[in-house]
């Protein structure tokens, strides 16, 4: 009985020393947590060292002086014109030359001009259009100009430039007459006219001959007019291009 009872008395003593050791432990370990870490070693002091400005080294030659401002330019002199020496008479421009007025007709020529339907300027007898019927070129050319208001308006200004409302103005007489106050020759919308109608006419028409004078009326009232022609010619000469003008 005595060697049972040793053995249980050490069994126990053995577990009492490991039940403390295990708290010991544990105590050791709740101890060393609850320490806050050492400090970190303080860093070395970093020197810093003053170093002042450098300096060239002197040659001796005084300081480059700064740049000079470019000085204003003085204003040019205005030129005067030299005024005219009072011993000199001055020269006036030659005005710009007028065209010679156009010729005058009498009442007794404008009276024995061919009109449209009447006489050899109309062509009765002296020739034949398309289809054999007679020219009458008068009559032709007549209707283009009364339906152009081009041809009216120039034949009005130049009947008041000339001073003679309602008088027919001769602009053709182998060439064509250059009015005051017109551009050009002949009344440069009715010599277009006139001769756009003659070029488009027939070729046996055109070669008509026609002795004296041609008057177109631009309204059955008569008055405005204009009248061509001289001698005998032929209605193929207005598209020769003119000399004058």
């Amino acid at each position: 009985m005595e060697p049972r009872r040793g053995a249980e008395r050490r069994r126990r003593a053995l577990g009492v020393g490991l039940s403390v050791a295990a708290h010991l432990g544990l105590l050791v370990v709740l101890l060393t947590a609850r320490q806050p870490p050492p400090p970190a070693a303080p860093l070395p002091p970093i020197e810093v060292a003053l170093v002042g400005p450098t300096h060239e080294p002197d040659s001796g030659a005084p300081p480059a002086a700064p740049p000079a401002k470019a000085e204003p330019k003085p204003p040019p002199t205005p030129i005067r014109p030299t005024p005219p020496r009072p011993d000199v008479k001055p020269v006036p421009a030659s005005p710009k030359p007028e065209p010679d007025p156009m010729p005058q007709l009498t009442e007794a020529q404008i009276a024995s001009a061919a009109t449209a339907g009447a006489g050899s300027g109309a062509g009765e007898g002296a020739g034949a259009g398309s289809g054999g019927r007679p020219c009458d070129m008068v009559r032709r050319v007549q209707a283009a100009l009364r339906k152009d208001p081009r041809v009216r308006a120039a034949v009005a200004d130049a009947e008041t430039a000339r001073g003679a409302p309602g008088k027919p103005l001769y602009v053709w007489n182998g060439d064509w007459i250059r009015s005051r106050g017109q551009d050009g020759a002949g009344l440069a919308a009715a010599r277009e006219a006139i001769m756009w109608e003659v070029a488009f006419a027939p070729e046996s028409c055109r070669a008509e001959p026609v002795h004296g004078l041609v008057m177109f009326s631009l309204n059955d009232a008569g008055g405005s007019g204009l009248v061509l022609g001289g001698g005998t010619w032929r209605w193929a000469d207005l598209l020769r291009p003119h000399a004058s003008g």
